[in-house]
């Protein structure tokens, strides 16, 4: 499939998987207008878990947020290419929250090899050294451990693509990503000193090149790119939140424990939950207010098609 006929090839997708209806094991299949648009899972355990823990909890949490969509299924059919696009960025720890949790990434990585995937790719285009990100993160270990490519973007490999957008009109992306059969979009929530948030929009900046040239209209140029990436699935961590000194941090005093995961098809309103987790509210944030403009979603999602669970 080439970048530029990704619209046609969304379209189709997002159709056939609207179509779902309740299989034998309780959760969504073809044929059903009960799919929801969105799951919150959070912890009602123990308020202050130990660091193994929030290994186990992570994993719940992402678990039962996908199982409350419907299941993988309902995106990835047998024989796909998935990418799983987490936040590597920065050569942190995952205690540091500077990364997305690498449990969030590894019960993502399972759940599409269950569902029938054909291989699952996972890599990121960092800030600091991938081969420092990737490991420091947990993301590399998890990946590989469990079957998953481990993708280091080769830069010299990025190719313009058309996309036709409100400021962007082309820009180099990563033909490797855009040519997968389905991206999961999996950012960890935390504090940008440019953009406000690290949230779903912004983490497709990942499958780009050239970003320092967003930051004249990060709102728009954010965007953009996430119109043209045509989400499908985004699961926000917020195991773990940075409520400062973002996007890179490392101080442990910036982190706090929200362990929280949410998945949804609607990522305006993904990005304006991350808001709330932040203590802020989610029009403070252009992005969020410039992705419901743009008909991305909606950043009241509590008028979507809402699941929350409680995780124990």
């Amino acid at each position: 499939m080439s970048m530029h006929s990704r619209r046609d090839f969304l379209a189709q997708s997002a159709a056939a998987a609207g179509m779902l209806t309740l299989g034998a094991n309780g959760l969504l299949a073809a044929g059903s207008a009960e799919a929801p648009d969105m799951t919150i899972a959070r912890w009602a355990g123990a308020e202050q878990p130990d660091a193994a823990a929030v290994k186990a909890i992570a994993t719940k949490l992402t678990e039962k947020a996908i199982e409350g969509l419907g299941g993988m299924g309902r995106f990835v059919k047998k024989g796909d290419v998935v990418w799983v696009k987490p936040n590597i960025g920065w050569d942190r720890t995952p205690e540091q929250a500077g990364c997305t949790n690498p449990q969030v990434v590894a019960a993502l990585i399972r759940m599409c090899f269950d569902a029938g995937a054909k291989t699952v790719k996972v890599g990121d285009n960092p800030c600091d050294l991938a081969a420092k990100t990737y490991q420091t993160s947990g993301i590399a270990l998890v990946a590989e451990e469990l079957g998953a490519k481990v993708v280091y973007l080769d830069r010299s490999r990025f190719k313009d693509a058309a996309i036709g957008g409100e400021r962007i009109k082309s820009w180099p992306f990563y033909p490797e990503i855009i040519d997968c059969d389905l991206v999961i979009n999996v950012p960890i929530v935390k504090h940008h000193v440019l953009a406000g948030a690290t949230l779903c929009m912004k983490n497709y900046m990942g499958v780009i090149e050239k970003r320092n040239l967003f930051h004249q209209d990060i709102a728009t140029c954010v965007a953009d790119v996430t119109r043209f990436m045509k989400p499908r699935l985004c699961v926000l961590d917020a195991v773990r939140v940075m409520k400062a000194h973002g996007p890179k941090g490392g101080n442990l005093a910036d982190v706090e424990l929200k362990t929280t995961v949410a998945a949804g098809v609607d990522i305006v309103a993904l990005d304006a939950l991350g808001a709330e987790l932040m203590g802020k509210s989610p029009t403070a944030y252009k992005s969020i207010v410039k992705g419901q403009e743009v008909g991305l979603g909606k950043i009241d999602y509590h008028s979507l098609a809402l699941r929350e669970f409680k995780v124990s």
